[in-house]
């Protein structure tokens, strides 16, 4: 049986949820709905908000330039997911919108842009970012929205991470060749994974990286990748060996 309701609209609304109150959508919700879709008033949808699970709405006064949804029942609770905060340097549009996109298919919590010397792209449409999050989980069924933080430097990036907790470098030249013995060495918990740029960090963030005691090195076989591909690479990892792929990762975590 389905775990989930793949035959139903979902769409993510940012207004609080519960039985019996209204939301009036505003127009590109409602172009979306009702001239993208042809839905019609008394049709229902899957709306969520990232913060109080799946429910049931019913489309209702639709006119011109906007309708209601009334939301009528809870059909799941809000789930969490793996505690992966994503560090990445930016990529242009449309390998961004991809890695973002895959990012949030994998369960990240957080999508943090970090900027190196050899970053190309400096700067970062967070807004996109954020249509392209929601659209993925509208889509995939995901109930959680990954909180996505400002650019910072490399350097700050590094300087704030919490002492503790694991960061994840994807290196070619990482001592353990087998990616999997290596996570397997990590103990359950929030983690980070980060993921440099086209032209690789250079020589002094790569000491800078290799100096802290929370790097944790992670080799990706012996070819080369690029950026995009070696997030859904780490994560899928990631996932495997410490997230919620697991019975043990899924609780602990």
């Amino acid at each position: 049986m389905p775990v989930h309701d793949f035959s139903s609209q979902r769409l993510f609304i940012d207004t609080p949820l519960s039985e019996g109150a209204c939301f009036s959508c505003p127009r590109e919700q409602h172009n979306y709905l009702c001239n993208v879709l042809r839905l019609k008033s008394g049709d229902e949808i899957l709306v969520f908000n990232g913060r109080e699970g799946e429910w049931r709405a019913r489309i209702t006064n639709v006119s011109k330039r906007t309708c209601q949804l009334t939301f009528e029942e809870c059909v799941r609770k809000q789930e969490d997911g793996p505690q992966i905060s994503y560090l990445f340097a930016p990529l242009k549009r449309a390998r961004l919108d991809y890695m973002v996109q895959k990012a949030v298919e994998l369960g990240v919590a957080r999508l943090s842009p970090v900027l190196t010397q050899h970053t190309m792209v400096k700067r970062v449409n967070l807004q996109r970012m954020t249509s392209n999050a929601i659209e993925a989980a509208e889509q995939c069924a995901i109930l959680r929205i990954p909180k996505i933080d400002e650019p910072v430097s490399l350097q700050r990036a590094i300087e704030s991470w919490p002492k503790q907790r694991p960061l994840i470098l994807a290196d070619e030249a990482a001592e353990i060749s087998n990616p999997v013995e290596k996570l397997k060495t990590l103990q359950p918990g929030p983690v980070g994974v980060l993921i440099g740029p086209e032209g690789g960090f250079s020589q002094s963030e790569r000491e800078t990286l290799l100096s802290k005691p929370f790097i944790t090195r992670l080799s990706l076989g012996p070819r080369i990748m690029r950026a995009d591909t070696a997030a859904v690479a780490v994560l899928a990892l990631v996932n495997a060996c410490l997230g919620d792929w697991g019975e043990s990762g899924a609780k602990k975590i």
